[in-house]
This record gives structure tokens, C-alpha cells and sequence, in this order.
């Protein structure tokens, strides 16, 4: 075993992972791949393989302490290079997994991405995170929703509980000091059918990274006029 998937695999074992020599190999792959289509077009400022492996893939499957992830049906909103719906796929194969991205050329890095992986059970959609949560086909069908976009927590929310079902959760991943983004985004959630279930302080693997995982249930439908069209929700959160 090389350095690098050592180092993929100890820290994966930090963070209670296992993972199979099938499931380190997609890994390196999926580096080897962002790293050739980072040439093309700008994918990831991260280019370090270290860095690759710490804080795009371990970081991502920290997600996994939030929420039992096992067999579940996941939507990953504003996916772009795959984070964190593709690490989340390879360390737990038997999810049904959507990305979604607003960017077509990042679409079809992930169609060939997946093909070459072999990874089964993938969807990926080209759209809006506004316009998907208004689609009936996609509208309150998962179990769970993962986000590493980077927008404020209401705005998010208005993005990603649309298309949680009831029972289901929402996954945000922020830095450590939430408090005030949380107070700020209180009445979105409400609004939107969803309730702060626990937040989560997790540290990443040989980094100096923390994060806040906020768990949020989703209690009851989201009103139909959520989301609004595209841009009302960074323009107008629900505060």
C-alpha cells in the first residue's frame, strides 16, 4: 500500500470507516481523475495529493457522524466535483445517490467519473437546487440531504429541506462557531418544515480542521411556494 492510501485509510479508521482495497483504489482514482479534469477546467483549488485525500474525502465522509447513512436514498445539492455525495457513495455502496449541479460541464465529469468507478445507483442532474425542489420527481423523495455549498444556513435550507421528505433529515456541514448563523436562520427552518435536531462538533484526521454538522429533521411538508425561483432566496432569505 502506497503513503497515500495509508493515509486514506488510517484516517478513515479515525473516523470509524473501513474501508475495502476496492473502495481505497476508487479513491485514488477519483484524486487521479479531478486532478486530470482540473487541467481542463477549474474543479478544486486543492491540487496537494494530501490534500485531496484529507480535506476533500475524509472531510466528506465525516458527514457520516451526523446521520446513519447506510441503504439510504441521499440527495447531494451544488455537488460540484462530487462533494460530498461521491466519498459518501464509495464508502457506503449501497446508497441511492443524486448529484445535482447547477454547472453542465460538471455534470459530465461525474457521468464519467462514475463510469469509471463503477459505481451504481447514481444519478446525476443538471439543474438548479431551485428548480429541482419544485420538481415533483425529486420534491420530499429522500431520506437524506447533504450540502458542502457554501451559502448561509437560511438560504440553504430554502435549497435543501424541499427535498427531504417527512422523517428525513438535512445535513449542513459549517465551521465550528455556528451560534449566530443558527439564530439568524431559525425561522427559514421552521418555515420550511424542518427543526434542528442536534449539532455535531467533529475534528478532521490529521488536519486542524473542525466542523459543525447541523442535523436538521424534517418535521412536516415544506409549503408549496418553497423554493422560490432561482436567486429569491440569497436575495431574500427568510429571516
Amino acid at each position: 500500500m502506497s503513503q497515500i492510501e495509508e493515509l486514506l485509510a488510517e484516517s478513515c479508521k479515525k473516523i470509524n470507516i473501513e474501508l475495502t482495497e476496492k473502495q481505497i483504489k476508487q479513491f485514488i482514482d477519483y484524486k487521479d481523475m479531478l486532478l486530470e479534469w482540473n487541467e481542463k477546467f477549474n474543479l478544486t483549488a486543492i491540487t496537494d495529493e494530501r490534500e485531496i485525500i484529507l480535506k476533500h474525502f475524509v472531510d466528506c465522509l465525516a458527514i457520516s457522524a451526523g446521520a446513519e447513512l447506510a441503504g439510504k436514498k441521499i440527495i447531494d445539492v451544488g455537488t460540484g466535483a462530487g462533494f460530498p455525495g461521491v466519498p459518501v457513495k464509495i464508502a457506503f455502496p449501497d446508497t441511492q445517490m443524486t448529484l445535482l449541479d447547477s454547472l453542465n460541464k460538471r455534470i459530465t465529469f461525474l457521468e464519467e467519473l462514475k463510469n469509471k468507478l463503477g459505481l451504481e445507483n447514481v444519478t446525476c442532474i443538471h439543474s438548479r437546487a431551485e428548480d429541482g425542489g419544485a420538481d415533483k420527481n425529486l420534491r420530499e423523495g429522500f431520506d437524506l440531504c447533504i450540502s458542502r455549498a457554501v451559502a448561509n444556513l437560511a438560504v440553504l435550507s430554502e435549497y435543501c429541506l424541499p427535498f427531504v421528505k417527512v422523517g428525513g433529515c438535512f445535513i449542513s456541514m459549517k465551521g465550528p462557531d455556528v451560534k449566530d448563523e443558527l439564530k439568524e436562520s431559525e425561522k427559514a427552518i421552521k418555515v420550511l418544515g424542518g427543526e434542528v435536531k442536534e449539532i455535531k462538533l467533529i475534528n478532521i484526521p490529521e488536519t486542524d480542521i473542525n466542523h459543525s454538522l447541523i442535523i436538521i429533521k424534517k418535521i412536516k411538508p415544506t409549503p408549496s411556494k418553497y423554493p422560490r425561483k432561482a436567486g429569491k432566496a440569497k436575495k431574500e432569505p427568510i429571516m
